[in-house]
């Protein structure tokens, strides 16, 4: 997981850039948004966690809301993708 730069605006967009570079190469595209999503579980675990609190849940959330967002920008350039794929043909 990347550590989140507050001061780069543009690290969700250069990470999702990374993602959809492995996409075009090949990679799967559930494999590639499982790796860049926060699974289930571990947001459950997250929430029951007695020791998470305070500054480190805000922790949390911040990298649980930057995961979501490198996520909609990738899923945004796969579809985008997609329709240039479909036009072209």
């Amino acid at each position: 997981m990347t550590p989140r730069d507050d001061s780069d605006p543009l690290a969700p967009q250069r990470e999702a850039a990374f993602f959809y570079g492995l996409f075009l190469r090949g990679h799967s595209l559930d494999a590639l948004r499982q790796d860049i999503d926060v699974p289930r579980p571990i947001i459950d675990k997250w929430v029951r966690a007695k020791d998470f609190q305070g500054a480190f849940r805000a922790d949390l959330d911040r990298v649980y809301q930057y995961r979501k967002q490198v996520l909609a920008i990738f899923d945004g350039l796969v579809s985008n993708d997609n329709g240039r794929v479909q036009l072209i043909q």
